[in-house]
């Protein structure tokens, strides 16, 4: 039987509010210094997801996380429960685009990011990476399309020559318009046209793009609305 997508945090969430799991809590963050100040788990999923402190502090709560979820110790699959709560509206970001796209049914998409982000956190390695959250979120996303391509030309090889299997036009020219897409954009708004597109086609939020570019919320907010009025602008011209 399949587990829907809420259902998994549900369970989650269930977890982390055991006695057990908070006994376990309390010896990670006497373990940990950018942890030691949290009384629950609930304290700290609340300052990552949507406390006032900064992107620097945040990421260094995420690699204390990290560090715990691949010591192999009793304290390894509590870190790596909140981590996954933690990230969990990026998780269901991808979720959301990864649908739309037909990667896969909704209980296969959710099977496999749920696999993907636990994998990633426990292979994470923390001496290459600077921005922990965009870039585990970054990666699962652009595994799942990357398999879904790769199964499509598998599949595509061992098909034969049906017309229901040959690609319409639209789908074969999908590629070249977002390359087209990029190119527009950074001639009208410059080194902005990555931020644009994060925001505006592939469904990111702001405040998503901030942490995955190592912005300010602000600063985010500030540029993107500089780069859709310059767009604005441009537009104008054409009427």
């Amino acid at each position: 039987m399949s587990i829907a997508w809420h259902e998994i945090r549900d369970h989650l969430m269930f977890s982390s509010s055991t006695l057990g799991f908070q006994h376990t809590f309390d010896e990670l963050r006497r373990s940990s210094e950018p942890l030691a100040h949290f009384a629950d788990p609930a304290a700290l999923l609340d300052t990552l997801q949507v406390g006032s402190r900064g992107p620097d502090e945040k990421n260094r709560i995420l690699v204390a996380l990290v560090r715990a979820a691949q010591s192999g110790d009793e304290a390894a699959d509590c870190a790596l429960t909140l981590m996954l709560l933690a990230l969990w509206p990026g998780l269901d970001a991808v979720r959301r685009r990864s649908t739309w796209r037909r990667i896969g049914t909704g209980d296969e998409v959710a099977s496999e990011i749920l696999a993907r982000a636990s994998e990633a956190i426990r292979c994470l390695d923390l001496q290459r990476v600077n921005w922990i959250a965009s870039t585990i979120l970054r990666n699962i996303e652009r595994d799942l399309i990357r398999t879904r391509q790769r199964e499509d030309r598998h599949q595509s090889l061992r098909s034969e020559a049906d017309p229901d299997e040959i690609p319409t036009d639209d789908q074969a020219s999908a590629n070249a318009s977002s390359a087209l897409l990029h190119r527009d954009l950074v001639r009208i708004v410059g080194k902005d046209s990555d931020l644009v597109i994060r925001v505006a086609v592939d469904g990111f939020s702001q405040a998503e793009v901030a942490s995955e570019l190592g912005l300010s919320e602000a600063a985010t907010r500030k540029r993107y609305q500089r780069a859709t009025r310059r767009l604005r602008d441009v537009l104008r011209e054409f009427r």
